[in-house]
């Protein structure tokens, strides 16, 4: 199978893909990563991570407009007056790929998709996609507007989100049924690898006939989360689940930094520490050891106070940086 997926893939000549550590945020293995394309309905991750940052109330309810006229391809078939709330737009958009959910979404802030795209790039930018510009929030490229974006960027969007509890919620569910004044709804999601691994943990679909396929998914085992990115890739949901199953096989998670075992300077009455352990996915952990230089920035060395900000841990691969955090100090003796 393993055989047939890597062929599977070298024949799409313009495909690429990414597989990436969701909470190091690195990169484990892919292809034209950084290359921009096309990316479709997987967009969508953005619109919907947006939405649950700007909106406080969720269970808001909106009166569906015209706006759905602009609305076309994939849709859950709204209807003009139809009273819906948000979390019922986010499930229809991301279940089913909802184009009209989607434009009600951004219609919703501003009354002008055009504001909400501005804000989709803002994020983009906060982000730190580099590669990446939306001009729609659904992702058809057949009206005079496209979204362009990288296997990385996508990645990279979508391990962040998984952050959030709302978007992980959303993001995994398999099933949802809501009721509005007009209509019943009960919808299934578009992602098969949702139905095929019980790793599987989420994941969004998108096709148009210049992007061609495009698709995210999550997964987790054995303490270690996944994001995989592949864009024009045939069969993909096999693609994504074979990956999966050969990372949880061959690679581990490992402690690198232990955040109450820091010890930049030798002293008997300061306990120096991080907020968090840093852990890295490897498949060679005697090699990733061997490469990796730990180098404690100490740049106060008054330590009067019970907690104390007093430098910074970065933690090196050659001359990437890795990781890098605030190191505090605790003060024994009061």
């Amino acid at each position: 199978m393993v055989i047939f997926i890597f062929f599977l893939f070298m024949w799409c000549p313009k495909a690429s893909y990414i597989v990436m550590d969701q909470d190091a945020l690195k990169v484990l293995e892919g292809r034209d990563i950084h290359e921009k394309r096309l990316i479709a309905s997987i967009t969508k991750v953005m619109t919907a991570y947006v939405i649950i940052k700007e909106v406080d109330d969720l269970n808001a309810i909106v009166k569906v407009g015209s706006e759905i006229n602009d609305a076309h391809g994939s849709n859950i078939y709204l209807k003009t007056n139809e009273e819906i709330t948000i979390k019922d737009l986010l499930y229809g958009m991301m279940l089913r790929s909802g184009n009209d959910a989607a434009t009600v979404l951004a219609y919703y802030l501003y009354n002008d998709v055009n504001r909400f795209v501005d804000l989709m790039n803002i994020y983009a930018k906060k982000i730190g996609m580099k590669n990446t510009l939306f001009q729609n929030p659904t992702g058809l490229d057949d009206d005079g507007t496209i979204n362009i974006s990288t296997a990385y960027d996508m990645a990279l969007l979508t391990s962040k989100a998984m952050k959030d509890e709302t978007f992980r919620k959303i993001f995994s569910t398999k099933y949802y049924s809501t009721k509005t004044n007009v209509n019943s709804y009960t919808w299934k999601n578009k992602n098969k690898a949702l139905f095929m691994k019980e790793f599987v943990t989420g994941g969004k679909t998108g096709f148009t006939k210049k992007a061609r396929r495009t698709l995210i998914t999550t997964a987790s085992k054995k303490n270690m989360n996944i994001t995989i990115v592949t864009l024009n890739v045939n069969d993909d949901f096999n693609f994504h689940v074979n990956k999966y199953n050969n990372i949880f096989k061959s690679y581990k998670k490992i402690l690198i930094l232990n955040k109450t075992n820091i010890k930049p300077i030798k002293s008997s009455v300061i306990n120096f520490y991080v907020k968090d352990n840093y852990y890295m996915l490897t498949n060679n952990e005697k090699s990733l050891v061997q490469k990796l230089n730990i180098v404690y920035e100490v740049y106060d060395e008054e330590i009067k106070r019970k907690h104390h900000l007093v430098g910074k841990v970065v933690i090196y691969n050659n001359k990437d940086i890795l990781y890098e955090s605030p190191m505090y100090a605790k003060y024994m003796l009061s």
